[in-house]
């Protein structure tokens, strides 16, 4: 058989695309609503299983960004202010940035290390390695 038949037969052995993004990691969207001056996000807890981050680490990221106390209650977040949804989920995209996508593949197949004072992100795709800012 000639090389282009044996490439025909290739392709059209590959399975065919979705018609969805393609991407197995979708950035989680937060929802919620304003009770008097407070801010309640209803999928808190859903939004940190998709993050891959324990819940204290996402409040903790988000009280200091937007410097407000906050408290979780049960699959909810209880925040101490009035804050919108596009700032929220913008906050939310910044936190998955630094502290869950790989720098290197850009997938969110990390883990977070602590070696001594420095937090290490790990790769579990690529192998690779790469300090994260440690304030948290």
């Amino acid at each position: 058989m000639q090389y282009e038949e044996l490439l025909k037969r290739a392709m059209e052995k590959i399975p065919k695309k979705n018609s969805s993004s393609g991407e197995r990691f979708d950035m989680p969207k937060v929802k919620g609503h304003i009770e008097g001056s407070k801010t309640i996000i209803i999928n808190f807890k859903e939004v940190c299983e998709v993050l891959h981050r324990e819940q204290k680490l996402v409040l903790k990221y988000l009280q200091r960004e937007l410097a407000t106390p906050a408290i979780i209650d049960g699959p909810r977040l209880v925040l101490g202010r009035k804050i919108g949804a596009g700032m929220m989920n913008q906050k939310v995209e910044q936190f998955a940035n630094d502290y869950v996508l790989c720098k290197e593949c850009k997938k969110p197949d990390t883990q977070l290390i602590k070696n001594n004072d420095v937090t290490i992100m790990k790769c579990t795709a690529c192998g690779a390695k790469s300090p994260v800012r440690s304030n948290l």
